[in-house]
């Protein structure tokens, strides 16, 4: 029975590494379909809408920006936080 919870465990940690190792979505360089496919409650419309805002304001400049962004809240930024950053830096290149 140990050796059963030491192998389950062991899978668990194997499967989760992907996430832990997964990169950060930047909001200013995304495009529509890895805004859709990466960031939790985000589809095509709302993805179309986080490129309008950042092409009519410019580059995010933080993160908690995003909820300016039509049909974003705070659940969705929330829920995605630890996943987005906003690289300034990368979209002045």
């Amino acid at each position: 029975m140990r050796f059963l919870r030491k192998l389950l465990l062991l899978v668990c940690l194997c499967l989760g590494a992907p996430v832990l190792l997964a990169g950060s979505i930047d909001i200013n360089t995304a495009d529509i379909e890895t805004l859709a496919a990466e960031l939790h409650g985000v589809g095509a419309k709302k993805a179309v809408e986080i490129i309008k805002y950042r092409e009519q304001n410019g580059p995010f400049k933080s993160v908690e920006e995003l909820i300016n962004v039509k049909g974003i809240g705070g659940t969705i930024l929330e829920k995605n936080r630890g996943r987005i950053v906003a690289d300034i830096e990368s979209e002045q290149d």
